[in-house]
């Protein structure tokens, strides 16, 4: 693993050509405010250079990224709200318990997958929650 450093959208293209020019198998894509706002061109870049993503953000899969997963962002919103009821209900924050996500899923771009030259397995489709094709 390797990690490489991108501060702004300009970055986004060389990044990416010195990946492929050490010859990464894949790309993780973490969460940010350059990654969300460039998704698409995230996903154009990596098909470009060969690159199949992975990331916990699923718009970055719905632009074109080969794959996520991670929690489900509408269970996560739906937590965060009960704990807005309890504290404004009077409970103190400092008292109630920290919870980790229940529930996760995996998405998975077949049209991603494809333009790659990938075959994802059956038995990885058979466990993906959704597909895009």
């Amino acid at each position: 693993m390797q990690p490489v450093a991108v501060r702004n959208a300009s970055e986004l293209e060389g990044a990416f050509a010195a990946m492929a020019r050490a010859r990464a198998q894949a790309v993780l894509v973490l969460i940010g405010p350059v990654f969300f706002a460039e998704r698409q061109r995230v996903a154009e870049l990596a098909i470009k250079h060969r690159l199949p993503t992975m990331s916990t953000i699923k718009e970055v899969t719905e632009a074109g990224g080969l794959m996520r997963y991670g929690p489900n962002q509408e269970d996560l919103y739906r937590r965060g709200a009960i704990y807005v009821d309890r504290i404004l209900r009077g409970s103190k924050p400092a008292d109630l318990p920290v919870e980790q996500a229940a529930k996760f899923e995996l998405v998975i771009n077949l049209k991603t997958a494809k333009a790659l030259g990938l075959t994802i397995p059956q038995s990885v489709l058979a466990r993906a929650d959704e597909i895009i094709e």
